[in-house]
């Protein structure tokens, strides 16, 4: 769900000051990322979705660092110091303050809780709206419920409060509701309950949950939306917890894919980051990574065994056991197995780039193709070339990176060696072996050859007692035996 039309009496505050102990991390808990996102990058995109009037994030373990990754997300997002006094309540309390002419409803979310979409946010401010309550939560059933608040009902089934875990009783404790963390409010409600919440409780902060009960007293009316897919309010506080919101993220990422038109032949080992995109008719195989912006044409091939990070492929191209980033792959070309594509690549169309190939800052023209056991780096390479195995571009004399440059339908032969900067002429053929340090006018064969030279005896004189040298002396014996043999017979 996008909404397109901006929502002015919707504010959402986001919940982002945590430190995360649990994570055992220097990096804060909200910056971890799953599907090529920080948690709190999701929560962004769903907030955007649906079009508030604003959006506040409250930051303050590592301020600096989630301050500058939120507003790199989303840049119209305004970010809310929390002060010294702790908790959630205050968290929305000083949020509250940067919008102090607000007066509408009021959407808290958490940003390590990831997985929440935009339309059930939506149904819920619906639902806040037409039962004009002064606050709605939302809420979910665990069949465990440990670690989370509970939501206590009184006997009509209304909310009552909320309970904390450390702050619960027996019985409370062995409530299964949970708060999910997500509550709509009504502004003017949610400040004036603010500032009657204390810290008098076993953590000594100021809890968000806290306005529930004040609400009640007040009598004002407090309703729950019980979610019916419990996995979009999962929270995230520890590493095991982060994989499985990352896993349920990718298999809801997977499956929207595949009802577009790609098919994915094991969605179990396929990860796709929510920021890249597939077109229909392409075909995943078997462990591969496809992450970041990278964007796949239709009717192309992925995998098996492949990872490509912010890379572009082109329609019906073939890209097998292969690591890529930042390159270009064109439409029917092929690269791998075992190939490496580092950033700068460009491999235009009907090209490939073969068996054990890295390539780096190169571009390869319209057919051309590196087969196999070669680098490729800081290359231009034109039209319908062909480059023999072993091919080694040169480009780094210990003070700079030089280009070297191989015009259209050059034949080079194994094992060549290109020191740049030079310059391979049109149509221009090297022979095996050779080691071009001068540029190579169109149309000529280049060739560094050397006379063979063999020192008869050496392994025997340098290396005896050694197996070589006994294989050698053993092999010499029997020339010369046979030699013998044929002058007797002569």
């Amino acid at each position: 769900m996008t909404n397109t039309t901006l929502d002015t009496s919707l504010a959402v505050v986001i919940l982002a000051a945590g430190q995360g102990t649990r994570m055992r991390s220097a990096l804060p808990k909200v910056l971890h990322r799953i599907g090529g996102r920080p948690l709190v990058g999701h929560v962004l995109d769903t907030a955007r979705d649906l079009a508030p009037g604003h959006v506040l994030v409250v930051v303050r373990h590592e301020r600096d660092q989630v301050a500058e990754a939120v507003t790199g997300i989303s840049d119209e997002v305004v970010v809310v110091d929390q002060d010294e006094i702790p908790g959630t309540g205050r968290a929305v309390e000083v949020a509250l303050a940067a919008v102090p002419e607000f007066t509408g409803d009021v959407l808290v979310l958490s940003g390590d809780v990831p997985l929440l979409d935009a339309d059930t946010l939506a149904a819920l401010v619906r639902d806040h709206r037409v039962s004009r309550a002064a606050v709605t939560l939302l809420s979910a059933v665990l069949p465990d419920a440990t670690g989370y608040g509970r939501v206590i009902r009184g006997t009509d089934g209304t909310v009552e409060r909320i309970v904390e875990q450390k702050d619960a009783t027996a019985a409370e404790a062995a409530v299964t509701e949970i708060n999910a963390g997500v509550y709509v409010f009504q502004a003017a409600a949610l400040r004036e309950h603010l500032a009657d919440v204390g810290t008098a409780n076993a953590q000594g902060e100021k809890y968000l949950t806290d306005v529930i009960g004040l609400a009640r007293r007040a009598e004002r009316t407090v309703t729950a939306s019980v979610v019916s897919d419990v996995t979009l309010t999962l929270g995230v506080n520890d590493r095991a917890q982060l994989a499985e919101a990352g896993r349920l993220l990718n298999a809801r990422t997977v499956r929207r894919w595949q009802l577009e038109g790609a098919t994915i032949q094991d969605p179990a080992t396929t990860w796709i980051d929510v920021t890249a995109t597939l077109a229909p008719d392409v075909t995943v195989l078997p462990n591969t990574h496809i992450l970041r912006a990278t964007a796949v044409s239709g009717g192309a091939t992925i995998g098996p065994d492949t990872t490509l990070e912010d890379c572009e492929v082109g329609e019906n191209a073939v890209v097998r056991r292969a690591d890529a980033t930042l390159a270009v792959i064109g439409a029917g070309a092929t690269v791998g197995p075992f190939a490496y594509l580092r950033p700068g690549t460009k491999l235009a169309a009907g090209g490939k780039i073969g068996t054990f190939v890295e390539t780096k800052n190169s571009t390869i023209g319209e057919g051309s193709k590196v087969p196999h056991l070669s680098y490729i780096g800081d290359t231009t390479i034109g039209r319908g070339v062909n480059l023999g195995a072993g091919a080694i571009t040169a480009n780094y004399d210990d003070i700079a990176k030089h280009r070297t440059e191989i015009g259209d339908e050059v034949h080079s032969g194994s094992h060549n060696v290109f020191v740049a900067p030079v310059r391979i002429g049109d149509g221009a053929k090297t022979g095996a072996g050779a080691v071009i340090r001068k540029d190579v006018p169109a149309g000529a064969l280049a060739l560094s050859v050397a006379p063979q030279r063999n020192v008869e005896g050496w392994v025997e004189n340098h290396r005896p007692g050694t197996a070589a040298a006994d294989a050698a002396a053993r092999a010499r014996s029997a020339q010369e035996q046979g030699d013998g043999s044929q002058e007797a017979h002569g």
